[in-house]
C-alpha cells in the first residue's frame, strides 16, 4: 500500500474559518506546499528529530459539526498492506490470541489503584487512565474522554481483567469524547450510549454517519493535520499506522488516527489511539513541537510477524515518544483486555526497562495502574 505524505484537507468554496459548509461540501486532500521553519521545542523536551525540510503550519481550525463528503474507502491511508489469505492461513495454522497458562498467572498482579480524579482549575492539565485506551483527560477547563471502553466485555474477547478505573458516575460531566477509529476495543456503542446525545464527538473522517445514528448532534469529523477547537482547547487529528473495520464491508471505509490536544496556554497532550511504530511519529513531533504527555499504546503485540504493523511493542512505544519529541510517556493499551499472546504483565516490565535504557528520566515514565491520575507540572 502506498504511504500518505504529510497533507492537510481543503474546502472548495470554503474556508476553514468560514461558515458552516453545506451538506454538499466536497473535500479534497491534496499535498502541502512546506513552508517555514518549524517551532523549536521547549527547554527540557528531548528526542526532537531535526527534520528533513520546512514543516507545514498547523491548520487552520474548522467549523464545528460542518457537514462533510468522503472517499468512498481509506485505502490509499494504510502504511502496510491488510493481511491476506497466506497470513491468515499461518496464523490459523500457528498463532495464538492468548497467553498460556503461565502469562495469565500474573493478571493478579496487574496495578489497579482506583480513585478520586484530581481537583483541577482551568489551568490543570490532567490525566487519568480508565484502562486500555481510555483515559479521563483534563484540559483547558474541560474534560475529555478518549475512545471510552466503560463495558466489561466488548465483542470477540474475553472480560476485562481489571475493573474500569473510574466508575462512570464517578466523572464529571463530559465536555468532549475523542475517537481514534472504529474497532470495537476503542468504539464502544454500549458507552456512548451513556452520554448526553448533544456531547460534542471528535472522530475520523467518514465516522460521522455511525455517530449520527445514534442520535449524537454534535459530530466534527475530521481528515490528518486537521483542526478543530472548543472553548480554546484545540483538537488536532494526526495519522496513526492502523487501519478501520466494524463489520464485514466496511473495511477502511473511515478513517484511523491519533489526537493532539492543545491547552490555551500551549501544553500538549498526544493520544496515539491504536498504531504501529512508524514514520509519522516524527512527523508529527514536527508539526507540534513541546509535547508535554505522550499517551502511548505498548500492549497486544504478539505474535511480532501477525501484529507489528499496526501495534507497538513496549520497546517502539519508547521509540515513539523519542520521535515525538514528547517529555513524558504515559503508557496504556495493556492490563485490560487479553487480545494477543503475549504475558499480560509483560508490557510494563518491558517498557520500564526499555525507558531506562533509553536513558529517560524514571519520573519521566507515567506508567499508572488503572485508576491511576497525574497532574502535569
Amino acid at each position: 500500500m502506498t504511504q500518505q505524505s504529510e497533507s492537510t484537507t481543503t474546502t472548495p468554496g470554503a474556508t476553514a474559518t468560514g461558515p458552516t459548509a453545506t451538506a454538499s461540501t466536497t473535500v479534497v486532500t491534496a499535498p502541502v506546499r512546506e513552508a517555514g521553519p518549524p517551532a523549536p521545542a521547549r527547554p527540557g523536551h528531548p528526542g526532537t528529530v531535526p527534520p528533513a525540510s520546512p514543516v507545514p503550519p498547523l491548520a487552520e481550525p474548522r467549523p464545528l459539526g460542518e457537514p462533510r463528503m468522503w472517499p468512498r474507502t481509506f485505502h490509499d491511508r494504510l502504511t502496510a498492506p491488510l493481511p491476506g489469505l497466506k497470513s491468515l492461513a499461518r496464523f490459523a495454522r500457528e498463532g495464538s490470541v492468548r497467553p498460556g497458562k503461565e502469562g495469565l498467572a500474573d493478571i493478579s498482579r496487574v496495578p489497579v489503584a482506583p480513585g478520586p480524579l484530581p481537583r483541577v482549575d482551568a489551568r490543570t492539565v490532567a490525566v487519568t487512565w480508565a484502562g486500555h485506551a481510555s483515559w479521563v483527560v483534563r484540559v483547558g477547563g474541560l474534560t475529555v474522554l478518549t475512545d471510552p471502553v466503560w463495558s466489561r466485555r466488548i465483542l470477540g474477547t474475553p472480560a476485562r481483567i481489571t475493573p474500569v478505573g473510574v466508575p462512570w458516575e464517578a466523572l464529571p460531566p463530559i465536555d468532549a469524547v475523542v475517537i481514534s477509529h472504529n474497532h470495537y476495543d476503542h468504539l464502544d456503542a454500549p458507552t456512548l450510549r451513556r452520554l448526553p446525545r448533544d456531547t460534542p464527538l471528535f472522530v475520523p473522517a467518514g465516522l460521522g454517519r455511525w455517530c449520527r445514528r445514534r442520535r449524537f448532534t454534535r459530530v466534527t469529523e475530521l481528515d490528518w493535520w486537521e483542526a478543530a477547537e472548543l472553548s480554546g482547547v484545540r483538537f488536532d487529528f494526526v495519522p496513526a499506522h492502523h487501519w478501520s473495520k466494524r463489520t464485514l464491508t466496511d473495511t477502511c471505509r473511515s478513517l484511523w488516527g491519533g489526537w493532539v490536544l492543545t491547552a490555551p496556554d500551549g501544553r500538549r497532550v498526544y493520544f496515539a489511539g491504536d498504531t504501529g511504530y512508524g514514520h509519522w511519529f516524527s512527523r508529527i513531533g514536527r508539526r507540534h513541537p513541546g509535547i508535554d504527555l505522550a499517551l502511548l499504546p505498548i500492549g497486544a503485540y504478539d505474535p511480532r510477524w501477525w501484529l507489528s504493523d499496526v501495534h507497538c511493542d513496549p520497546e517502539e512505544a519508547v521509540r515513539a515518544a523519542r520521535d515525538l519529541g514528547a517529555r513524558r510517556m504515559a503508557p496504556m493499551h495493556w492490563g485490560t483486555f487479553v487480545l494477543s499472546a503475549e504475558p499480560v504483565l509483560e508490557p510494563l516490565t518491558r517498557v520500564r526497562a526499555a525507558w531506562e535504557a533509553a536513558g529517560r528520566a524514571r519520573e519521566d515514565l507515567w506508567d499508572l495502574p488503572v485508576g491511576g491520575s497525574r497532574i502535569l507540572d
